[in-house]
């Protein structure tokens, strides 16, 4: 099994796991390596140190980057926690709501008006809809889920 470190390109940085690199390379021709932040299939290979598990570097301290070090791989790891706690918090957030799919606008709206029991809603509407719950007095926030989140995984 090779676990490959991939980058999408907006930026995102995630592992794949693969049978072999002729299989990731295979399945990135085909467009089925997706970035679970973004869903972009635009993704390459990131360049990665194969780790060795040797008993008498359990001692070793860590080292840090260089002092000019490029300014990327200092942010790497807080963009990594930024990114990890991003999905962390979609998926507290769609685990805690119902999904009312396209009936958003509507059942949003009753909600409000008090013709429908209280409750976190999630779904789908368009741009103009939203813009006229906002207007209406009706809060609502969009919010962009990752694909890698809209259906459960094996």
């Amino acid at each position: 099994m090779k676990v490959l470190d991939l980058k999408c390109a907006h930026d995102h940085r995630f592992e794949g796991w693969f049978a072999s690199t002729e299989e990731f390379e295979s399945q990135l021709a085909r467009k089925l390596v997706a970035c679970p932040v973004c869903s972009a299939t635009d993704v390459s290979r990131m360049p990665s140190a194969p780790r060795l598990n040797l008993s008498s570097a359990r001692g070793e301290a860590v080292q840090k980057a260089p002092r000019n070090a490029p300014q990327d791989a200092a942010n790497a790891p807080a963009a990594a926690d930024v990114q990890a706690r991003a999905l962390q918090f979609m998926r507290e957030l769609i685990s805690k709501t119902e999904n009312v799919g396209e009936r958003f606008a509507e059942e949003a709206r009753r909600i409000h008006y008090n013709e429908a029991p209280a409750r976190n809603i999630r779904g789908v509407t368009t741009p103009e809809d939203a813009h006229a719950l906002l207007e209406e007095g009706i809060d609502v926030l969009p919010l962009p889920v990752p694909d890698a989140l809209k259906e459960p995984l094996q």
